[in-house]
């Protein structure tokens, strides 16, 4: 397509109870930018809740979302509920089916594999969720952004934006990228060298697998339901 576009791409973004909101933000803003038209899906139109207490408005319900969709796109945060969610995983499944393109950000990969539209494919997500990824039996990256065919995803939280705007370059061509990128004044220079396991060192790794310790074995447990659901089908 060109820039702007002869008519907008129309973007679908789950929302959930314990959605990462930075996770979709950035890609929403960068789309936003270009012209898509972007639509915020859940099971109700009821506000939905972040993991740090953000409440966020859907526009949109599974039955009233377009039916053809330009990006398929899932947060991540705590998925351990949402990977469970037949209703969800149903509507995914649903609009995968005739997505261009397929999406995510952070661990709202293991949203897509557990709705079965990672099987054959490559995916990256947050660091500390990896192992739990490759149980679904994906193929884990470990690049920030993550292109296998028509399935594009994102690392950790802030990867959301650098995936935004590779989409956008993928779809609208790089002038639409740049100009969005302009648009935001997207010119990071992060304080510490930190965003990493590496170079965080490894005390920090260690306090964070601390306070994780717990969402960690929820999403374990959710990852063996998936599994046990798939052996049992």
């Amino acid at each position: 397509m060109t820039f702007p576009p002869t008519r907008p791409l129309e973007v679908g973004m789950l929302l959930f109870n314990g959605h990462t909101t930075l996770d979709f933000i950035g890609p929403h803003t960068a789309f936003a930018a270009t012209g898509m038209k972007v639509h915020l899906v859940s099971d109700t139109l009821e506000p939905v809740v972040s993991d740090t207490g953000v409440a966020i408005t859907p526009t949109v319900t599974f039955d009233d979302c377009p039916a053809r969709l330009d990006i398929l796109f899932v947060p991540g945060g705590f998925v351990e509920e949402v990977m469970l969610d037949g209703a969800a995983l149903s509507f995914l499944a649903d609009r995968g089916a005739s997505a261009s393109y397929i999406t995510s950000v952070c661990n709202g990969s293991m949203v897509l594999a557990a709705a079965g539209l990672l099987e054959g494919y490559r995916s990256a997500t947050h660091w500390s969720t990896r192992d739990h990824l490759a149980r679904l039996g994906v193929e884990v990256s470990t690049e920030r952004v993550c292109i296998d065919r028509n399935r594009f995803s994102g690392g950790g939280v802030t990867a959301g934006i650098d995936f935004g705007l590779t989409v956008i370059a993928h779809t609208l061509g790089e002038e639409a990228a740049k100009f969005a990128q302009l648009a935001m004044e997207y010119d990071p220079k992060p304080p510490f060298d930190a965003g990493t396991p590496q170079g965080a060192g490894t005390e920090a790794v260690a306090l964070f697998e601390e306070f994780t310790a717990e969402p960690d074995a929820n999403l374990r447990r959710a990852v063996s339901r998936v599994l046990e659901r798939r052996a049992g089908s």
